[in-house]
C-alpha cells in the first residue's frame, strides 16, 4: 500500500509542475492566419490578441470579407493555443501516472 505522505508529496509535485506549465503556456505566443497569410493574428497563451497584421491589398476589399478573415485568423490562433494546452496537459498526466483526460481537482 502506498504511504499517504508519499501520495501527498507526489500530488504537491504534480501541482507545482502544472503551475509551471500554466505560466509557460501563458507566455507562449502563436500566430493564427487566414486568407493564405493575408491576415495574421498573434495571441498569447492567455488568449489575449497581441497583434493583428492585414496585408495592404486586403484593405481595399469589402469590409465583410475582411471581418470574416480576421475572425478566421483569431479562431486559428485559438485552436493552436488549445492544442498547446492539450499537449502540455498530456505531459502532466503522464508525469503523474494518471490516465489521459484526468481532471485535476485543483
Amino acid at each position: 500500500m502506498t504511504d499517504f505522505n508519499e501520495l501527498m508529496k507526489h500530488a504537491k509535485q504534480v501541482k507545482e509542475k502544472m503551475e509551471q506549465a500554466r505560466q509557460e503556456l501563458a507566455e507562449t505566443v502563436v500566430e493564427g492566419q487566414s486568407g493564405a497569410g493575408a491576415v495574421k493574428v498573434r495571441m498569447n497563451g492567455r488568449f489575449d490578441a497581441i497583434a493583428v497584421e492585414i496585408d495592404e491589398a486586403l484593405q481595399r476589399e469589402d469590409r465583410e470579407i475582411l471581418e470574416d478573415l480576421i475572425c478566421a485568423a483569431i479562431n486559428d490562433a485559438v485552436r493552436k493555443i488549445e492544442h498547446e494546452n492539450k499537449q502540455a496537459m498530456q505531459g502532466m498526466t503522464g508525469f503523474a501516472g494518471l490516465p489521459e483526460g484526468f481532471k485535476f481537482p485543483f
